[in-house]
């Protein structure tokens, strides 16, 4: 690639070398595109409410055995339906279907999901309005609605 032009009536050369080096950057010509925003059911919200639709249990892949508690959660903000991971030993006790839960991303690569969970890139953090994890460790009792 060399040197930048330098010069008067170099302009020309200048934009397009901003050009071929724009997209080179550890992010891909897609990312900038925002074409990941639409396949993304929280369309890039840090967090989602949803209803649970029904408790599941998922293999975890090779190495790993046993079943993970998780849940089908339809979201109200567009209606898509998701699979989310539910934390903790004791967490999948609270849950309970056409309950009103919050999610979020659970972490791991960007976009993508995390450990040995197939599929699964949310998990739930609070269910009826109270923090999963306050619930489980006995500070507070679930709301009976």
């Amino acid at each position: 690639m060399g040197n930048k032009t330098r010069g008067l009536f170099n302009g020309k050369m200048l934009l397009k070398r901003k050009e071929r080096v724009r997209f080179s950057k550890n992010k891909s010509r897609s990312y900038f595109s925002g074409s990941w925003r639409k396949n993304d059911p929280l369309a890039g919200a840090p967090q989602a409410r949803g209803i649970v639709l029904e408790k599941v249990e998922i293999t975890p892949k090779k190495p790993s055995s046993g079943k993970r508690k998780s849940c089908k959660v339809q979201l109200t903000k567009n209606g898509k339906i998701i699979t989310a991971y539910i934390p903790w030993s004791k967490g999948v006790s609270f849950v309970d279907e056409h309950n009103d839960v919050i999610i979020e991303r659970i972490g791991g690569a960007q976009k993508g999901a995390r450990g040995d969970l197939p599929g699964v890139k949310f998990k739930i953090i609070k269910v009826n309005g109270i923090s999963l994890k306050e619930l489980v460790k006995g500070r507070k009792q679930k709301p009976v609605r």
